[in-house]
Order: C-alpha cells, then sequence, then structure tokens
C-alpha cells in the first residue's frame, strides 16, 4: 500500500473570519501552559486549522511568523491523530513556543476539545 503524503492543503485552512468567530464563541477549549486550542464543529469529513497570534503576545512579527510555521509543521504531521469534522482555532501564550511542545500538544488538545464537543475519537492510524 503506498504512503500518502502529508501536506497542508487550502482546503484545511481557515481564512474566513467567519470561522474563526464561530470558533471563539462556541467556548469550547483545551489549554496548557503554552497554546490555547479552541475547537467548533465544520460538519467536514477533515480536521481545519486556524492560527491566531495577536501583537501584544508576540511583539516581533518575525516571530509571529515562527510560531505559525511550527504550527501548521505540527498539524501537517499529526493529521492522522487529530479528530475528524472539527475547526482548531491555535492561540499560543507567548514567543516561547517550541516545535516539541506543539507536535506533542496539539493532538491530546485537539481530542479534549473533541470530547468537549461531543465528536467521536480519530481512529489511530496504523
Amino acid at each position: 500500500m503506498p504512503m500518502r503524503r502529508a501536506t497542508f492543503r487550502p482546503h484545511e485552512r481557515i481564512n474566513n473570519p467567519r470561522d474563526f468567530r464561530r470558533a471563539f464563541e462556541r467556548k469550547r477549549s483545551a489549554s496548557d501552559s503554552a497554546m490555547i486550542v479552541y475547537g467548533v464543529e465544520n460538519g467536514l469529513d477533515h480536521p481545519r486549522l486556524g492560527i491566531s497570534i495577536g501583537r501584544k503576545k508576540v511583539r516581533r512579527a518575525v516571530e509571529r511568523n515562527r510560531i505559525k510555521r511550527l504550527i501548521r509543521e505540527a498539524f501537517r504531521l499529526g493529521k492522522g491523530e487529530l479528530p475528524a469534522g472539527i475547526d482548531l482555532v491555535v492561540a499560543p501564550r507567548g514567543p516561547g513556543l517550541t516545535f516539541a511542545e506543539v507536535r506533542q500538544a496539539l493532538p491530546r488538545m485537539a481530542q479534549a476539545v473533541a470530547r468537549r464537543l461531543g465528536l467521536r475519537p480519530a481512529k489511530s492510524a496504523t
């Protein structure tokens, strides 16, 4: 069986401000010391990712862009561990975020948000 390429496709990205607002207004989230993950059902068969980084939290644009790249890469590599049918909006708490933290925390927090939304857990990829 051929391996599927792990890519971050345009349909997996949240671009519409209305979708961000829905995730924030639904008030279903999970957090740790590094970041907060908000979630809302999207009615699709795949998860989508949105990133919200405020200038007050991370002052320099270089740092904001680095954090966005880390979060997108963790999402891309961990798509198989994430629940389907959910929009995830990730908001880091500060500039000291590392790839290892995001890679470990994103699937765990996405599952917690899915439980709070009442969705089925994702099937593990074997």
